[in-house]
């Protein structure tokens, strides 16, 4: 009687390989590919660049004001001023975009966020000031009613407390219009309310600004880790929050179908936030799209590393640069971060 054995052939060839060696040598060595800095370069799959980086900026109104975000070690709310120097440096150094977010004081908050689309306002006024003296920079400007609403939410509030979403979009769509009159190449909703990217590609259209283009915050999460953020520009909500637009933290189908939605209505680019607990988010939208992706590392991600490294619990800069490869490496294209400034200056 004969007996026949079938071995899968990868088995059986790598039987082969080492029976028909004399010294029974190892063939495949990956450490030949690690052995110098050379190579290692040489080989590298993921490249971090001043050309991934968006930074985003804060501005306050006043003069000669530089101040420190307590929660956000490194990061400043500048007046206009100065803040025009620092974006003429940054541009030095080859970041070739920031992201504007405005300080905007309590005065000039109200409970439909009319001063979003003020002619006059911080923003308007910021942005053409920054295309007047660093014309190059890419400026993308902030859509969300939050920094200016009296009750810190991304849209207006109905009689009992609910976020009206058609109402909110008719005031997006004023607020990005004016912003792209200042100046601005981008402007990015945020504020997760449907219809809305839809619904601004059309009214920039309509006023004549078809060249500028729409950053969609896609899949944005309702997180825990904002709150350096929100304490940055004093506009954490001031009852409830924001889960009925954010999405569910345990959700992955959801932002593809966010992400879908908003390619179809006219984004030039789909963004997920946060970035390091949504690394897989990151992957799905890129495998579910040819469009670009960004990722927003986010203000808790920045202070927590900025902690850590201040304790000496961490090789702070070595950390920085492995978090922003992870981002790209899981596919984003671009990443907003507030190391820009600092991961150029270790790039130059």
């Amino acid at each position: 009687m004969t007996f026949t054995i079938c071995l899968p052939i990868a088995l059986v060839l790598s039987i082969m390989s080492f029976t028909d060696s004399p010294s029974l040598s190892l063939r495949h060595r990956p450490r030949r590919l690690r052995r110098s800095p050379a190579i290692r370069q040489m080989v590298r799959e993921t490249q971090i660049s001043t050309n991934d980086l968006i930074y985003p900026m804060f501005v306050m109104e006043g003069e000669n004001q530089k101040v420190e975000v307590a929660s956000m070690p490194g990061c400043y709310r500048f007046s206009l001023d100065l803040l025009l120097r620092e974006i003429a440096d940054i541009y030095q150094l080859g970041i070739q975009a920031i992201a504007l977010f405005p300080v905007v004081p309590e005065s000039k908050k109200d409970e439909s966020g009319t001063e979003s689309y003020n002619p006059e306002g911080l923003v308007q006024r910021t942005v053409a000031a920054i295309k007047r003296d660093v014309p190059d920079i890419f400026v993308i400007t902030d859509i969300a009613l939050d920094p200016f609403t009296d009750h810190g939410h991304d849209g207006l509030l109905g009689e009992d407390g609910s976020i009206l979403n058609d109402p909110t979009v008719e005031v997006l769509k004023k607020m990005a219009v004016s912003q792209a009159a200042a100046g601005a190449d981008m402007v990015a909703p945020s504020d997760m309310m449907d219809g809305r990217i839809g619904a601004i590609r059309e009214a920039l259209d309509a006023a004549g600004y078809i060249n500028v283009g729409i950053l969609a915050y896609s899949a944005k999460y309702a997180s825990a880790y904002y709150g350096p953020f929100r304490d940055a520009l004093d506009s954490a909500p001031k009852s409830g929050d924001k889960k009925t637009y954010q999405m569910d933290p345990a959700n992955s189908r959801e932002s593809i179908k966010e992400v879908l939605l908003d390619i179809e209505e006219g984004a030039d680019i789909v963004m997920v936030k946060p970035a390091l607990p949504y690394l897989d988010i990151i992957r799905q939208v890129r495998d579910a799209t040819d469009v670009p992706v960004a990722a927003y590392n986010v203000s808790g991600e920045y202070a927590m590393i900025k902690a850590a490294g201040e304790k000496g619990w961490i090789n702070e800069k070595k950390v920085i640069l492995e978090t922003l490869t992870s981002i790209k490496r899981a596919g984003a294209d671009l990443i907003l971060t507030y190391f820009a400034k600092e991961v150029a200056l270790m790039l130059k």
